[in-house]
Protein backbone atom coordinates (compact mmCIF):
# COMPACT_ATOMS: atom_id res chain seq x y z
CA UNK A 1 0.00 0.00 0.00
CA UNK A 2 1.37 3.42 -0.95
CA UNK A 3 2.29 5.83 1.84
CA UNK A 4 0.24 9.04 1.78
CA UNK A 5 1.86 10.71 4.80
CA UNK A 6 3.50 14.05 4.09
CA UNK A 7 1.04 14.92 1.33
CA UNK A 8 -0.28 18.50 1.35
CA UNK A 9 -3.97 18.91 2.22
CA UNK A 10 -5.61 22.31 1.72
CA UNK A 11 -8.44 22.92 4.18
CA UNK A 12 -10.95 25.58 3.12
CA UNK A 13 -13.27 26.29 6.05
CA UNK A 14 -14.68 29.63 7.21
CA UNK A 15 -15.52 28.59 10.78
CA UNK A 16 -12.34 29.20 12.86
CA UNK A 17 -12.99 26.42 15.41
CA UNK A 18 -13.71 23.82 12.71
CA UNK A 19 -10.74 25.00 10.63
CA UNK A 20 -8.45 24.65 13.64
CA UNK A 21 -9.87 21.24 14.57
CA UNK A 22 -9.44 19.91 11.03
CA UNK A 23 -5.91 21.26 10.91
CA UNK A 24 -5.05 19.60 14.20
CA UNK A 25 -6.53 16.23 13.19
CA UNK A 26 -4.91 16.13 9.76
CA UNK A 27 -1.51 17.54 10.78
CA UNK A 28 -0.80 14.24 12.56
CA UNK A 29 -0.42 12.58 9.15
CA UNK A 30 -0.33 15.23 6.43
CA UNK A 31 1.12 18.63 5.71
CA UNK A 32 -1.75 21.06 6.11
CA UNK A 33 -2.51 24.53 4.79
CA UNK A 34 -5.56 26.41 6.09
CA UNK A 35 -7.65 29.04 4.27
CA UNK A 36 -10.83 30.71 5.50
CA UNK A 37 -12.75 30.86 2.21
CA UNK A 38 -12.71 29.86 -1.44
CA UNK A 39 -11.41 33.21 -2.66
CA UNK A 40 -8.39 33.07 -0.32
CA UNK A 41 -7.75 29.44 -1.27
CA UNK A 42 -7.80 30.20 -5.00
CA UNK A 43 -5.48 33.16 -4.47
CA UNK A 44 -3.04 30.94 -2.54
CA UNK A 45 -3.18 28.32 -5.27
CA UNK A 46 -2.72 30.84 -8.10
CA UNK A 47 0.37 32.06 -6.23
CA UNK A 48 1.96 28.73 -7.14
CA UNK A 49 0.90 26.35 -4.38
CA UNK A 50 -0.58 23.03 -5.43
CA UNK A 51 -2.06 20.78 -2.74
CA UNK A 52 -2.41 17.05 -3.18
CA UNK A 53 -6.02 17.15 -1.97
CA UNK A 54 -8.58 19.79 -0.96
CA UNK A 55 -11.06 19.55 1.88
CA UNK A 56 -13.70 22.26 1.41
CA UNK A 57 -16.75 23.49 3.26
CA UNK A 58 -19.77 24.56 1.19
CA UNK A 59 -21.19 27.51 3.10
CA UNK A 60 -18.46 30.15 2.98
CA UNK A 61 -18.36 33.90 2.34
CA UNK A 62 -16.77 35.45 -0.77
CA UNK A 63 -16.80 32.26 -2.88
CA UNK A 64 -18.89 29.35 -1.59
CA UNK A 65 -17.89 25.72 -1.94
CA UNK A 66 -19.88 25.16 -5.13
CA UNK A 67 -18.25 28.14 -6.85
CA UNK A 68 -14.84 27.09 -5.55
CA UNK A 69 -15.17 23.59 -7.02
CA UNK A 70 -16.46 25.04 -10.31
CA UNK A 71 -13.36 27.29 -10.49
CA UNK A 72 -11.11 24.28 -9.90
CA UNK A 73 -12.84 22.09 -12.46
CA UNK A 74 -12.73 24.81 -15.13
CA UNK A 75 -9.00 25.35 -14.60
CA UNK A 76 -6.66 23.34 -16.77
CA UNK A 77 -4.10 23.25 -13.97
CA UNK A 78 -6.26 22.37 -10.95
CA UNK A 79 -9.04 20.34 -12.57
CA UNK A 80 -7.66 16.97 -11.48
CA UNK A 81 -7.15 17.75 -7.79
CA UNK A 82 -9.21 15.52 -5.49
CA UNK A 83 -11.85 17.44 -3.53
CA UNK A 84 -13.74 16.26 -0.47
CA UNK A 85 -16.72 18.37 0.54
CA UNK A 86 -17.32 18.66 4.26
CA UNK A 87 -20.79 19.98 5.04
CA UNK A 88 -23.37 20.15 7.78
CA UNK A 89 -26.07 19.67 5.14
CA UNK A 90 -27.42 16.12 4.92
CA UNK A 91 -29.53 16.77 1.81
CA UNK A 92 -29.22 14.08 -0.83
CA UNK A 93 -29.77 16.73 -3.51
CA UNK A 94 -26.87 18.81 -2.22
CA UNK A 95 -24.60 15.76 -2.36
CA UNK A 96 -25.77 15.04 -5.91
CA UNK A 97 -25.10 18.67 -6.89
CA UNK A 98 -21.58 18.45 -5.44
CA UNK A 99 -20.81 15.29 -7.39
CA UNK A 100 -22.25 16.83 -10.58
CA UNK A 101 -19.83 19.77 -10.39
CA UNK A 102 -16.85 17.52 -9.71
CA UNK A 103 -16.48 16.76 -6.00
CA UNK A 104 -14.81 13.40 -5.40
CA UNK A 105 -16.34 12.73 -1.99
CA UNK A 106 -18.79 14.22 0.50
CA UNK A 107 -18.69 13.91 4.28
CA UNK A 108 -21.29 15.24 6.71
CA UNK A 109 -20.42 17.17 9.88
CA UNK A 110 -20.03 16.05 12.57
CA UNK A 111 -17.61 13.51 11.17
CA UNK A 112 -15.51 10.65 12.47
CA UNK A 113 -11.83 11.76 12.25
CA UNK A 114 -10.67 8.23 11.41
CA UNK A 115 -13.18 8.02 8.55
CA UNK A 116 -12.02 11.40 7.21
CA UNK A 117 -8.37 10.28 7.22
CA UNK A 118 -9.28 7.01 5.48
CA UNK A 119 -11.24 8.86 2.79
CA UNK A 120 -8.28 11.21 2.23
CA UNK A 121 -5.87 8.24 2.09
CA UNK A 122 -8.06 6.46 -0.46
CA UNK A 123 -8.27 9.48 -2.77
CA UNK A 124 -4.54 10.18 -2.50
CA UNK A 125 -3.67 6.57 -3.30
CA UNK A 126 -5.88 6.69 -6.39
CA UNK A 127 -4.06 9.85 -7.49
CA UNK A 128 -0.55 8.35 -7.03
Amino acid sequence: MKDTSGKLVLIVEDEPVMRSLLGEILAKKFEVHLEENGKAALSWMYDGHVPDLILADLNMPEINGFEFIEHLRSSGFFMGLPVIVLSGEESSQERVNCFKIGANDYLIKPFNPEELILRIDNLLRLKM
